[in-house]
């Protein structure tokens, strides 16, 4: 019969566990907004002419999405909708997130609020705003004195 080490902790972390799953459960199937709202993960990255965005919003139309700029902050609104049709199969499992969702992005006083472009492929929104003509680098001479 082999021994085994007496851990007094053991059942108390695996009931704290269980009741931790089961308040977020409960918590999730009453709170409309925390089931249906999501956040789209976002990459942001800048050279030296341009800053760009680009998120993930799969499954969200054109109509569905509005993108603003205003007093130098860039703010994407959007809303995933759950297909009527759909609800009426027996599902097992949704792991995916409905509902709309809002983002904002303080912008660097460096971009041109006034030219910033936008396409949508393959469920990635991705935002390019320029940056002003005298926040680009540029390369100075140098004269060589004899």
């Amino acid at each position: 019969m082999p021994i085994t080490r007496f851990d007094p902790y053991r059942d108390v972390l695996a009931l704290q566990n269980r009741m931790n799953s089961l308040f977020r459960d409960m918590n999730e199937e009453n709170d409309p907004v925390a089931a249906a709202s999501f956040v789209p993960p976002v990459d942001i990255y800048e050279d030296a002419q341009k800053v760009v965005l680009k998120l993930e919003v799969p499954g969200v139309d054109l109509k569905d999405l509005d993108v603003r700029v205003e007093n130098h902050t860039l703010t994407v609104k959007g809303e995933r909708k759950f297909e009527a049709e759909e609800k009426e199969q027996n599902f097992h499992r949704i792991e995916r997130r409905y509902g709309s969702f809002y983002r904002a992005f303080t912008l660097p006083s460096s971009v041109d609020t006034e030219n910033v472009g936008a396409s949508y492929n393959a469920g990635v929104l991705k935002l390019e705003l320029k940056k002003k003509a005298e926040a680009q680098p540029k390369q100075i001479k140098i004269n060589v004195a004899a």
